[in-house]
C-alpha cells in the first residue's frame, strides 16, 4: 500500500515537472524558481484541491533578466529616448522664452564640400571674377541669413541667436563697427562669420577702381586685425557694383560677393520674388539697427524671420559653409 503511494506520487511529481517544462522552464509566470511547497491542509480544507491553487491568486510574474549585450543595448536606447525628449523639451522652453511659439527648425550638417555655382537664376558668373550670388543652389530646405553694417549693437541679439542656434553670416562695415568691434568678436566666437562690407560704406558703383579696392582691401586689413580672420565673402553697400568692384575685391582675396532675394525687418518680410515666397537657398539680408531707425529692436526682428522661416518650413544655415 505505501508502495502504491509512493508511486501515486512519484506520477504525480513527474506530471507538475512536464508541465514546468511545457510552460518554459518556469511555470505559466515565466519565473525560474521552483513551486513553493503547498500549505498543509489548504485543499483538503476547501474541498477543491489543485482547482483552486489554479484558479486563485498568483504572484507577480519575474521580469525578464537580459543577457548583457541586450540590456546594454535596450539601456542605451531608453536613455536616448530619454535624451531626445529632454532635448525638444528644453528647446521648446527656449523658443518660447524669446516670444517664439516653436523652436527653429534644424539646419542639416554643414555640406563637405561647397555647391559648384553655374550661371543661372540667382548665380551671375564672368571669368576671373568672385561670382555674384543671391541663391545658393541647393534643393535642401534652407536659407541663409545675413545682416550688415553693425550701427545697433544689441547683446540680447546675440544671446538670442546663439541659444536658439541661429547661424548668421555678418558683412561690418568699420565706420560703424570701430566703436565696439569686440561686439563682433563675440559673434565670431559663437561662429558667426564676420565678413567686409568697406571701410565707410560709400556707394562703390560710382568711384574709380582704385578708390574701391581701398575701400574693400583695407577693411579685409582691420577684420583680420580685429576678429583674427581676413574674410572670403564681401558685399558691397547698398547692393551696388560694376565690375570694377569685383576686379577690386578679387584683388583683395574675396571669393564671392553674396546678395539678396528677400529683406527682414522687424515687423515685415519684403520679397523680391512674384510669390512672395522663400525658395531653397534664398539669402535673406537685415541690418543691425535699434529702435531709433526701427519698429521693433533687435530681438523683434530676429524673432520676425524665424517665425517667417519655421513657418514656411525651412532652417536657416551658415551662408558660409555654402560660398
Amino acid at each position: 500500500m505505501a508502495g502504491r503511494h509512493r508511486s501515486r506520487a512519484g506520477l504525480a511529481a513527474a506530471v507538475c515537472l512536464a508541465a514546468v517544462v511545457a510552460a518554459g522552464c518556469g511555470g505559466p509566470t515565466g519565473g525560474s524558481a521552483a513551486p513553493e511547497p503547498a500549505v498543509a491542509g489548504a485543499g483538503a480544507a476547501t474541498g477543491t484541491g489543485a482547482a483552486a491553487d489554479r484558479d486563485g491568486p498568483r504572484p507577480p510574474a519575474v521580469p525578464l533578466s537580459l543577457p548583457g549585450p541586450a540590456r546594454a543595448e535596450e539601456e542605451t536606447s531608453s536613455e536616448a529616448v530619454a535624451r531626445k525628449a529632454a532635448t525638444v523639451r528644453t528647446a521648446l522652453e527656449t523658443a518660447r522664452r524669446w516670444g517664439l511659439e516653436r523652436p527653429p527648425l534644424a539646419a542639416p550638417p554643414r555640406p563637405a564640400g561647397r555647391p559648384e555655382l553655374r550661371a543661372g537664376q540667382g548665380v551671375k558668373l564672368a571669368e576671373g571674377l568672385p561670382p555674384v550670388v543671391y541663391r545658393v543652389p541647393t534643393e535642401q530646405k534652407i536659407v541663409f541669413l545675413t545682416v550688415d553694417d553693425g550701427a545697433e549693437k544689441d547683446p540680447e541679439f546675440n544671446r538670442m541667436a546663439a541659444e536658439l542656434g541661429i547661424p548668421l553670416s555678418t558683412f561690418v562695415a568699420d565706420y560703424l563697427a570701430r566703436s565696439d568691434y569686440g561686439y563682433f568678436r563675440q559673434l565670431a566666437a559663437q561662429g558667426d562669420a564676420v565678413n567686409n562690407h568697406t571701410i565707410n560704406h560709400r556707394n562703390l558703383k560710382v568711384l574709380g577702381y582704385e578708390t574701391q579696392r581701398d575701400e574693400i582691401c583695407r577693411q579685409q586689413d582691420q577684420l583680420e586685425q580685429q576678429i583674427g580672420a581676413r574674410p572670403r565673402l564681401f558685399r558691397p553697400p547698398y547692393g551696388e557694383y560694376n565690375e570694377d568692384t569685383l576686379r577690386a575685391a578679387a584683388s583683395c582675396g574675396i571669393e564671392a560677393v553674396p546678395l539678396w532675394n528677400e529683406e527682414a525687418f522687424p515687423d515685415r518680410m519684403e520679397y523680391r520674388q512674384l510669390d512672395q515666397r522663400l525658395h531653397s537657398g534664398d539669402i535673406i539680408l537685415t541690418h543691425f539697427r535699434g529702435t531709433d531707425l526701427w519698429p521693433g529692436t533687435m530681438t523683434d526682428l530676429l524673432r520676425k524671420v524665424v517665425d517667417e522661416v519655421t513657418a514656411q518650413g525651412f532652417a536657416l544655415a551658415r551662408l558660409d559653409d555654402y560660398l
